[in-house]
């Protein structure tokens, strides 16, 4: 489970941002104590320097979310956060903290004319690639169709961009977990939404789901 403990630099902000983890299921801490059944919140008042130090003398483990600009205190939580948010973001956050059993990866495909997906911690500019599009038999299928597949994966450049972003992602993950990390946005973008990006993400979406430990889904967001 996940402890999140919040800090702010005015009691209003923190007050709104324990509010939006309680929303979103956290369960309010009332003290400092690991939690193992449900995850919990915690604001941060009083000297936040010296709670972190016990909390780390005690192996505690938690993530640390800083609301709003930095409040000057040496080893506080601006100094010390993983995450520094404004009142705007802090549901999406609180819902990618939120604990899942196994982390969920999902490969999306996405146009940009429509614009860049949001929540998506990583984007891949597919746009490099030859485009299925420009060949008549090719252009009223999508990525999904074995024949635009082909087109597309036998490019070496797909190749070599598919290869270094899933050894990349490989080492990365763990990090992502040290930070509480339950759910990650890999987002592909094409022109249109319909054949490089759709062929990339599930193609990356099939590699991944070979690894441990995690959940994969592919999700074309463009395609009717």
């Amino acid at each position: 489970m996940t402890l999140v403990i919040v800090g702010g630099t005015s009691e209003p902000e923190l007050e709104e941002a324990v509010g939006v983890f309680i929303d979103t299921g956290f369960q309010l801490a009332r003290w400092l104590s690991p939690f193992d059944d449900a995850d919990g919140v915690l604001p941060l008042r009083g000297d936040g320097a010296v709670i972190l130090k016990d909390a780390d003398a005690r192996g505690i483990r938690y993530v640390l979310v800083h609301v709003g600009p930095d409040d000057g205190k040496a080893g506080g939580s601006h100094d010390r956060a993983h995450h520094r948010v404004d009142v705007a973001q802090l549901r999406e956050l609180a819902q990618q903290l939120k604990s899942r059993e196994r982390m969920l990866i999902t490969c999306l495909a996405f146009g940009y004319k429509r614009g860049i997906p949001e929540g998506a911690a990583w984007v891949v500019d597919v746009r490099l690639l030859d485009n299925p599009y420009w060949v008549d038999e090719l252009r009223p299928l999508d990525g999904r169709d074995p024949r635009v597949r082909e087109f597309v994966l036998a490019q070496p450049a797909a190749k070599d961009l598919l290869d270094n972003l899933e050894r990349t992602l490989k080492d990365a993950l763990p990090h992502y977990r040290e930070r509480g990390r339950s759910q990650l946005i890999v987002a592909f973008g094409c022109t249109g939404g319909r054949h490089r990006s759709v062929a990339m993400a599930k193609e990356m979406a099939a590699r991944l789901e070979r690894l441990d430990g995690v959940d994969v889904e592919f999700t074309p967001r463009d395609l009717d």
